[in-house]
């Protein structure tokens, strides 16, 4: 990467309130140092004070996504930084120092950028992670009804306490127990549908969004993909093409092992940490599903257990066989 003398170099440390920055030339002077509020009118104003074109910098925080847009049109080249690794090359650490590491390592083009998504798909892909979000929170009401019961000895079906006409029938035959538990179960109850029903209609508006509906009957014609794992493929990875190999999505979505190898030793740790959970928890879930109903992942899966893999490792296996099934159909 070449860049003329005129360019500047942005290195921006992001936080809930403030954004500490550090701008240097390309021979490495210090042009001006300090820290912005972390408000839009702030920052549009702060990059329309720059006396030269400048290439940002800034981490991957949960505050990326708007200062990233809002920075936008105002800079030459904008990049987001895999947090891990920015960490990893810095001992010390406070906003001052992590602003001149970005600056610097922009400067060196040594940056370790990430893939941003487009605004789009990061708006349906954060309506995603919020359905997922209630799904989980329905499953903690169900365990926590089943919890209420088991405490107050109540004796029930467990395939079909959470059945509505059960649950109700259920409740009308509770004799001498406490009024609160009959409280807390009713209430309970009722977060369970408030949850399901709020999940569904996210669920359903994503399945029929224009921008996904193509791309997503594409990707369930893999077997063992569902509604759910074609649309968080599509949104997780946004653009298939980023990806060379099957290699470089599996360890994208954490399905292979952290390599350590020095000199002739090599030894495999666990997963590796670096990846995207969205995607690893949706793909191992339906690995898990998926042999029970297609031959060929079947056959993998059984082909895993005979060279003497547990049923988890087995599972991965099968993982990552869609992901690689997932990125051929996505490419084309």
């Amino acid at each position: 990467m070449k860049y003329l003398q005129a360019y500047h170099f942005l290195g921006l440390d992001i936080h809930k309130c403030s954004i500490a920055y550090c701008e240097k030339s390309v021979t490495g002077q210090m042009v001006d140092r300090g820290s912005v509020a972390a408000r839009k009118r702030d920052l549009v104003a702060f990059a329309e004070s720059r006396t030269a074109p400048f290439v940002a910098g800034l981490e991957a925080t949960l505050f990326s996504g708007w200062v990233y847009d809002t920075l936008l049109p105002y800079a030459a080249e904008l990049h987001v930084g895999h947090p891990l690794r920015l960490k990893a090359l810095s001992k010390n650490k406070n906003d001052r120092i992590d602003a001149e590491l970005i600056a610097n390592l922009l400067r060196a083009d040594l940056f370790p950028s990430c893939h941003m998504a487009p605004p789009e798909v990061r708006e349906l892909r954060r309506v995603l992670r919020y359905r997922n979000f209630l799904v989980i929170e329905a499953t903690r009401m169900k365990n926590k009804a089943a919890g209420i019961l088991m405490e107050a000895g109540i004796e029930y079906y467990k395939t079909k306490l959470h059945y509505k006409g059960y649950f109700s029938e259920l409740l009308d035959s509770l004799e001498g127990v406490p009024n609160s538990v009959r409280g807390l179960l009713k209430m309970t109850r009722s977060n369970i549908e408030l949850f399901t029903q709020a999940q569904r209609q996210l669920l359903d508006a994503l399945k029929n969004h224009a921008a996904l509906r193509e791309r997503a009957q594409l990707l369930k014609t893999v077997g063992g993909v569902g509604d759910v794992t074609a649309l968080t493929w599509a949104l997780e990875i946004d653009d298939p093409h980023r990806f060379g190999r099957v290699k470089d999505v599996q360890s994208y979505c954490g399905l292979c092992a952290a390599q350590h190898e020095s000199g002739v030793k090599e030894r495999r740790a666990p997963l590796s940490k670096e990846r995207n959970p969205h995607l690893q928890t949706i793909l191992i879930e339906a690995a898990k599903l998926a042999p029970g109903k297609q031959r060929h992942l079947r056959d993998v899966h059984q082909a895993a257990l005979e060279r003497g893999y547990n049923r988890n490792r087995a599972s991965l296996a099968v993982a990552r066989k869609l992901a690689a099934y997932l990125l051929a159909v996505d490419k084309s």
